[in-house]
């Protein structure tokens, strides 16, 4: 089966089908959000939207903030455990930690954060000898750890509230209930899978050897941490009433996400707007597009402009200790000259 699995993947990628497919499905997810949008947003007072901006408590601004910052922490640890995975404890964590928060908050503002993310991520590792390849493992195995957390989520959020996700995929209730028990049934296969014995993906130096049942139990606590403060973020931003509950808002939060990622846009910008809006149709738009601006603040603006002013911090640092670095090599070289006249 696993093998068969293989085959067709190899395949798919001679073919350059998964290419065009992710780039179809991308086209698509954006012009049904544009349609979405159109419809949505007729008959929206910017007035109001700003009111209601400034309306919002300062200390659920504060509140949503902390959760905002919790999360961009816990991403910390998705390199962290990653680094170690591939076998390079060495690497401290406050490495870890700018590596992950600069190319994670960069990458979703820039959009196609694989790629971006994965340029910051080599441009601070490879300062500790890391190369292309274990870069490419870290961006793997961080990814794994957002997926499992993603499914881990979504599976057990739609399994109690299904009626969550049928606000946004039209679909009865039963279906993403029983879509979420298949979600729950595969996670816990895996984990199974890989506590039976060692699993590698890749071939020669892209192999990779998956965590044992343990440590993916470690990744998908680790991703619903994340996704939980980024969830709260977002709760405590939204109007009072109606009260739709933490859980339903989760589900409609993650589902959002999800979308806007596949959709490669810049911090999922439209998609995940108008998933939240479909989602969330029994509040009131202007409030809610108050709360959903507000996050975007706090969730991605300001964490990309600490990120860059951080990165060019770092970059004059490196710059003037190469700089200090060759002076001192240029005289001792210019005094070993001088100590031994010798020609030749």
């Amino acid at each position: 089966m696993l093998e068969a699995i293989r085959r067709a993947v190899s395949f798919l990628r001679q073919k350059q089908i998964l290419h065009k497919l992710g780039f179809l499905i991308s086209v698509v997810v954006i012009a049904v959000a544009c349609y979405v949008l159109f419809h949505m947003l007729r008959g929206i007072d910017v007035d109001d939207v700003i009111e209601a901006v400034k309306q919002t408590e300062p200390s659920s601004v504060a509140l949503s903030a902390l959760f905002v910052a919790a999360g961009y922490f816990t991403l910390t640890f998705y390199d962290m455990f990653a680094v170690r995975a591939i076998g390079r404890p060495e690497v401290p964590y406050r490495t870890n930690a700018l590596a992950a928060f600069t190319s994670y908050s960069i990458g979703h503002n820039v959009g196609a954060s694989v790629f971006t993310g994965g340029a910051v991520r080599y441009r601070i590792y490879s300062a500790w000898g890391l190369d292309g390849v274990d870069v490419a493992k870290i961006c793997f195995l961080a990814g794994l750890t957002f997926w499992l957390g993603n499914a881990a989520v979504l599976g057990l959020g739609i399994a109690y509230h299904p009626e969550a996700a049928s606000a946004i995929d039209q679909l009865p209730p039963w279906v993403n209930r029983v879509g979420a028990f298949i979600i729950i049934i595969g996670l816990l296969s895996y984990v199974i899978w890989v506590s039976i014995r060692p699993r590698c993906v890749g071939r020669g130096h892209w192999k990779v050897t998956l965590p044992g049942g343990t440590l993916t139990l470690v990744q998908i606590a680790i991703g619903i941490i994340d996704l939980g403060f980024c969830a709260l973020a977002m709760y405590v931003l939204l109007p009072d009433e109606p009260n739709v509950g933490f859980v339903v808002v989760a589900v409609i939060f993650v589902s959002a996400t999800l979308l806007g990622f596949a959709s490669h846009s810049p911090g999922g910008l439209g998609v995940f707007d108008a998933a939240m809006l479909v989602g969330l149709w029994q509040m009131d738009k202007e409030d809610l597009l108050a709360g959903m601006l507000l996050f975007r603040m706090l969730y991605y603006v300001a964490p990309f402009i600490i990120s860059v002013i951080v990165l060019a911090i770092r970059e004059l640092v490196l710059g003037a200790r190469s700089k200090r670095l060759r002076k001192i090599a240029v005289a001792l070289d210019a005094k070993s000259v001088r100590e031994d006249p010798t020609p030749g």
